[in-house]
């Protein structure tokens, strides 16, 4: 029998970390990260891990696991927390796993067929192809194919639109077509689903704030030294924060620029988030100030 997982999910800033860890410390629980950028050493404010106070007050796996430049896919997350979650109901206590990366938790509780293998040859050609004119043109190809997958996918997201390529290219179907066809199975674990859903004009004031936070910091000068130590290909480099944080290293913005560009590309982020957990069964969304979940048991 596998054990019930209690997933909290919800888009960025919407206060999971906090409200997981008191759940988890009441029950006797330990917690699961579902945050694809969380599971990177070194790469701390910009990702906005839990504080060294809520990591000592209840177990956490799967935070600050992987080198920044080691490839890491949903399907090597599946492994892992799998194996954290065997580990953690082997002592007795439950499960709370807790995230805002729908496809790492979608692939957790559902699973998903095996998509098509890597293609060296055409990474390196559509990589080439992004230094010499630019991400938007391995996008315009992408788009040519599949405009399902590329309307949802920003330029600036190279990996996810060359993988889509990759799909295509040895499908022969678009890979929203693929992942339509070739979904997900039924359920891994029995569970239940919350999704913290504030209302939108609080959460991005909850985001504006957060931002300032994470610069006031420090996080240009965490951007600075990672790229020092030789990061600036690694993967949460490209993503939000990180992103406008090396701008400010490099030149190309300021401060203020930065912490705007932040704030806004991020409740963009967040409303991709709440596009993709309004689409998952079974979930419950909770509003503020989530006393029904507090009330909630191991």
């Amino acid at each position: 029998m596998k054990p019930q997982l209690t997933v909290i999910a919800g888009p960025t800033a919407s206060g999971k970390t906090g409200l997981a860890v008191e759940l988890a410390l009441r029950a006797g629980g330990e917690i699961v990260n579902a945050d694809s950028q969380q599971v990177y050493r070194a790469f701390d404010i910009g990702t906005a891990k839990p504080s060294p106070e809520e990591l000592a007050a209840v177990p956490h796996h799967l935070i600050s696991v992987v080198d920044p430049l080691e490839p890491f896919s949903a399907a090597e997350y599946q492994r892992r927390a799998d194996a954290a979650i065997e580990e953690i109901s082997a002592r007795g206590r439950p499960v709370f796993v807790v995230g805002g990366t729908g496809l790492y938790l979608r692939i957790l509780l559902h699973g998903v067929v095996e998509a098509p293998g890597a293609d060296p040859a055409l990474r390196a050609s559509l990589e080439a192809l992004a230094v010499a004119e630019g991400r938007e043109a391995v996008h315009r190809k992408l788009a040519q194919v599949d405009p399902e997958t590329a309307a949802k996918l920003p330029s600036q997201d190279l990996v996810r639109v060359i993988r889509a390529l990759e799909i295509h290219a040895q499908t022969g179907i678009p890979a929203s077509q693929w992942r339509r066809e070739h979904g997900f199975a039924p359920d891994r674990y029995p569970f239940r689903m919350f999704v913290l859903a504030p209302p939108r004009e609080q959460l991005y004031r909850t985001i504006t704030a957060r931002t300032e936070a994470m610069f006031a910091r420090g996080l240009v000068e965490e951007a600075r030294e990672l790229l020092a130590r030789g990061y600036a290909e690694a993967a949460p480099m490209r993503s939000v924060g990180y992103v406008q944080a090396r701008a400010v290293v490099e030149g190309r913005m300021t401060l203020e620029e930065a912490i705007q560009d932040t704030a806004r590309e991020t409740r963009r982020y967040a409303k991709r988030q709440l596009t993709w957990f309004r689409k998952e069964a079974g979930a419950v969304h909770v509003a503020p100030p989530y006393d029904a979940l507090r009330s909630l048991g191991g």
